[in-house]
Parts: C-alpha cells; structure tokens; sequence
C-alpha cells in the first residue's frame, strides 16, 4: 500500500511539474505581446459589458494566485478604471489561469473545465458589477503599491525563462504538497469512506467546503490533483469544486494584503461575495 502510494505521488509530481512549466514558460513568452496600453482603453471603455470581457481576458493571461493580483489592481485604481471593472479582474484573475485550467483539462477532463470558466467567469462579472452598482467604491483606501511592471513587446526566451523559474519556485511546494495529499488520499483513504460520508448530494456539504477553503488556503495548484483524487474515490463533485474555487479566490494572505487598499466593509464583502461565487458554482455543478 505505502509502495503504491509512492508511485501515485512520484507520477501526479512529474505530471503537475512537466505541464507548469511548460505553459508557464509559453505564456511569460507570450505576455510580452500584450497591448497594456490598448488593454487599458479597453478597460475604460463606455461599453462596460465589453470592458468586463477584456478584464476577464486580462485576469487570463496575468498572475498565477491572488497575492500577485493585488499589485495589479493598485496599478488599476490609481489610473482610475471603473471599480467594477477593476473587481471583475481581482474576482477572477486568480480562478483563471491558463496554466492551472490546462492541468484542470488533463486530470478533471475539458467538460469540468469549460463549465467551470463559464460559471466563474459570468459570476465575476456579476459579483464585479453588483459591488459597483451598490456603492462599494467608497470603501477603497488611497494607497500606492509597487510591484506591477510592464513587459517589453518581443519574444525574450531567457526572461520568460527566468520568470518560469521565479513561478516555479513559489508554486512547486504547493504542486508537491498537493500530489503528496492527493497519493495519500489515493493509496491509503478507503473509497468507501469518502463515498459514504461526501459522495452523496447532501446540499448543505456545498456551502460547508465554500467556507472551509477560504481558511485553508489551498492553492489551484494544489487543490487541483487532490479533486482529481477525492472525485475518483467517489467524492461528489459540487462540494470539490466549491472548495477549489473559494480556497483559490479569497486566501488568508490575500484578505490580509486587501486590508491595506480596502476598508474592513469591502474586505468583508469581498470574502462573502468569493464564498457565494463558490458556494453558487457548487450548486451548478451538482445540478449538472
């Protein structure tokens, strides 16, 4: 059993790390290429509905967790893009990342994917808009952060190379976390156990995983081949996914971070509205 459970992590770990830092490296290659200026119009445009879909755009293809999001967002409010624009992005850049929806493909399959970038995405802009509609612009603090940089528009292999290394060593303790928990719950962790106590469509398991991923600060990265593990034991899908999406979109560090832009109102509001976009994706998934 502790052989089997060793080869499990050996194989998630090489799978996890082959796929990073390939698609890391291919998109630090690429981001050189984007338009920040252009992006930023967009941002700002009058069509609001077309500047939350570059948002979206933008939060794909920018920072790999929520800390790094929040430089980013200062950059944002200080050259005064629409509030609700700007929290469509801090919504949805950590729960989209091309990276992590690739390994998302490859262990949960594209249907799981797809459904879960439609439902984040549309609820980051819901939740993005409402925030902005009820006033919650007045909560933000006047405050300056540095850390946002502007890419050069050019193909630098040894800069994207040297920003897939950085990445790598800030996400590869939280990948081999997650595949050492993930071969665990693989080799020792009954299946009937997880099938008989969370793989039956209990509604109320969806908004209990909701809230306990917001203190665990499980990161993508490491929640993603723990799911692949926890749906093959029989585990039901809306409590995972629940659990993935809130862990990832409003961890410990980040709400702590947020305290020094935001007031406690909208740091409040952002935790509640992260735990009500998981909670709501659950429910998608188990109604599927």
């Amino acid at each position: 059993m502790w052989m089997e459970t060793l080869k499990s992590f050996f194989v998630i770990a090489l799978e996890l790390t082959v796929l990073f830092i390939g698609i890391s490296f291919l998109i630090n290659l690429l981001q050189g290429f984007i338009p920040y200026e252009k992006v930023e119009k967009k941002l700002s445009g009058k069509n609001k509905w077309l500047a939350a879909i570059f948002a979206l755009l933008f939060a794909f293809v920018t920072p790999f967790c929520s800390c790094s999001t929040i430089p980013v967002v200062v950059n944002m409010l200080k050259k005064k893009l629409p509030f609700g624009i700007v929290m469509v992005f801090l919504f949805a850049s950590p729960v989209l990342d091309p990276t992590i929806l690739t390994i998302m493909g490859v262990l949960l399959g594209w249907k799981v994917t797809i459904i879960y970038l439609l439902v984040t995405s549309t609820l980051s802009v819901l939740i993005g808009f409402a925030l902005e509609k009820f006033g919650f612009e007045k909560y933000v603090k006047n405050v300056v952060m540095t850390g946002f940089q502007e890419k050069s528009k050019s193909f630098n292999f040894k800069l994207a190379w040297k920003e897939t290394v950085t990445l790598m060593k800030e996400v590869f303790p939280y990948l081999i976390i997650g595949a050492a928990i993930g071969a665990v719950i693989h080799g020792l962790v009954p299946t009937d156990w997880i099938a008989q106590y969370f793989g039956k469509d209990h509604w109320w398991l969806i908004p209990i995983a909701a809230i306990i991923g917001v203190p665990l600060y499980i990161r993508l990265s490491s929640m993603i081949p723990i799911s692949q593990i926890l749906v093959l034991k029989g585990m039901a899908l809306g409590p995972v996914m629940a659990m993935m999406i809130s862990s990832a979109g409003a961890s410990l560090p980040e709400v702590i971070l947020l305290k020094s832009i935001f007031q406690k109102t909208l740091v409040i509001t952002f935790v509640a509205s992260v735990i009500v976009m998981s909670t709501i994706s659950g429910f998608i998934f188990y109604w599927i």
